[in-house]
This record gives structure tokens, sequence and C-alpha cells, in this order.
């Protein structure tokens, strides 16, 4: 009979988020529960398809497209930078309500999946009718921490219930593009 060794890694904690300042975030919330605010950016493109984004006095966020689609192929296309945006919001509601309910999480990664049809080629392509942007999203988020499977996977769905862009992808919003 041989003898099987099992490795035990210790797993560290994500890096904290303080649970003083979430809740100090509940209570203002709270406090207003009707406070809207305006996020505002500004996209300069620099030529061919490549943009760049300027948030707030964060240094720009450059948005490409593959050659494929006659991109320099030097950053996310603009529907791979939603996928991302889906991620990390996700994320970030996931780890929040971790701290919130008291859960130490060692791993927390999302991928990300999207079907699109590209045939319409910014309306210039095949122009027949057609729905255009994603058609359906699929996330698979690998969790791992001090809880059992069944508390970790409502971690994920009530972060996905709140996630302010799976909503902006889930409903209706009203938008207006008017030349300036």
């Amino acid at each position: 009979m041989t003898e099987t060794k099992v490795k035990t890694q210790l797993k560290s904690a994500l890096r904290p988020i303080s649970k003083e300042g979430l809740e100090k975030l509940v209570t203002n919330a709270k406090a207003n529960p009707d406070v809207v605010k305006s996020l505002k950016v500004k996209t300069v493109c620099e030529g061919q398809f490549r943009n760049l984004t300027y948030v707030r006095d964060l240094p720009a966020h450059v948005i490409d497209e593959p050659p494929s689609l006659l991109g320099q192929d030097t950053a996310p296309n603009p529907s791979e930078a939603v996928l991302a945006c889906l991620g990390s919001c996700l994320s970030v509601g996931i780890h929040a309500n971790a701290v919130m309910r008291g859960i130490t999480l060692t791993k927390l990664e999302l991928e990300l999946e999207g079907d699109i049809n590209i045939t319409g080629v910014w309306g210039i392509g095949d122009l027949s009718d057609k729905r255009l942007g994603f058609t359906d999203i699929r996330v698979k988020v690998e969790l791992d921490g001090d809880t059992s499977r069944e508390e970790l996977e409502e971690l994920v769905a009530h972060a996905n219930v709140w996630s302010p862009v799976a909503n902006t992808l889930r409903l209706p919003v009203n938008m207006e593009v008017t030349l300036a």
C-alpha cells in the first residue's frame, strides 16, 4: 500500500474592504434614498478606431477594435469593454456583500462571454432586420471563501440582482445622442 500525501494549500484572503466604510455608505444611502449621481466621461478618437476615454482625473482608458474589424488591436473593443464593466461591477458587488456578511473570500474570478451579431458593421453592413447588441451573456463566477456553497451561490445571485451594470444591460434605459 502506497502512502498518499495530501497537500494543503493555505489561501490568503482577498485584499480587504473597510467594513466601516461600507457601513458608512449604507447609512448615507438610507438617509438619502433619492440621490441620483451623474457620471461623466469624455471620449476622443485618436484615429482609425482607437479611442481614448477620460474618466475623472485617471489616465485615458483605451478602446480599439481588432484587426478583423479594421482596428489596431491595442485595446479591448467597445463590446468587450461592456463585458469587462459587467464583470467588474458583479465582482465589486460580490466582494462588498461578502464583507458585509462576514464572509472572507480567497478567490473571486469571473469569466464572461457574450453573443453579438456584428454583420451590421456600425450601420454600414447588412442592414436587414436584426437585433443589435448582445443577445446572450453568460457569466461564470469562480468563488471561494470561508462559507458553504449555498451561501456563495446566494451571494452571487444577490450581486446580480443589485448590479447597476447588469441592470443597465437588462432594463431599458433612456438615451439621447445629439450633435453638440
